[in-house]
């Protein structure tokens, strides 16, 4: 004890401040205020939380460490976007992770825990019907996150939300074409009815392959339609005999 030099009350005061950020500035990205690849804007958010820059950069390090943002030189944060290599390397562990609190859901939940669910479920189908699809991803993500609720497993949860937050975009915010759309509303049915019956193996087939299968179309759409964005704005820029040379190899390197 006598060799310890106590910390003065500014820093803890200060690491405590940016500790506090990390969820709502984690939360911003995960509802889509803040969607991939734009730049953090840290003026607005030290207005919004009444804070200095200390405490917001300080935070957006905490997300940069966790692979949410990329702090580039000179650019300052943006948010991180989703690449092939994270979709081969993140989604089976999502995957696994959703198996598996499928199975503990089945076993631990009660008849009104299930009942919850089944009206969450409800109330995304309605949207869907609706066209809304804020709301129906909203509600997506809150069946996702009471099955884990309901597994009862505090580690497999922070590992599921370590995990969201870094594919967030291709889960819960992206924009889905009509039969993605569609095949993931039919793969909740199956999901919804086999938690009703307590089926775990039938369940937490259905959490992995809803995972494996349809979220990892969508984020590879995304990947691809994030590389044709890409190319049409440096095909823009690019003078006339270079872009025609540029779009020669994009159907070169597509054909293939």
């Amino acid at each position: 004890m006598d060799g310890l030099v106590p910390a003065s009350p500014h820093h803890l005061v200060r690491q405590s401040l940016h500790e506090t950020l990390v969820a709502p500035l984690r939360e911003m990205i995960l509802k889509g205020e803040l969607r991939p690849g734009d730049k953090v804007p840290e003026e607005e958010l030290c207005v919004r939380f009444g804070v200095s820059r200390t405490p917001i950069r300080e935070a957006l390090k905490v997300l940069a460490a966790e692979g949410v943002l990329q702090i580039l030189p000179h650019r300052g944060a943006i948010v991180a976007q989703i690449t092939e290599a994270q979709i081969e390397e993140l989604f089976p562990i999502m995957a696994g992770l959703e198996r598996l609190a499928g199975a503990l859901a089945c076993k631990r939940a009660t008849d009104r825990d299930i009942a919850r669910v089944r009206k969450l479920h409800d109330a995304m189908m309605a949207h869907y019907r609706a066209g809304s699809e804020a709301a129906y991803l909203h509600h997506n993500r809150l069946i996702h996150e009471a099955i884990f609720d309901l597994a009862g497993n505090a580690t497999l949860s922070g590992f599921y939300q370590q995990i969201l937050t870094r594919i967030n975009a291709c889960r819960f915010i992206l924009r889905k074409n009509a039969e993605h759309w569609q095949k993931a509303m039919e793969e909740h049915d199956a999901i919804i009815k086999a938690l009703e019956a307590r089926d775990a193996p039938r369940l937490a087939d259905l959490l992995e392959a809803h995972v494996n299968v349809t979220t990892v179309e969508i984020a590879r759409a995304a990947v691809g339609r994030g590389a044709d964005r890409r190319d049409t704005v440096a095909d823009k820029g690019a003078p006339k005999p270079a872009r025609r040379a540029m779009s020669k190899k994009v159907v070169d390197e597509r054909s293939i």
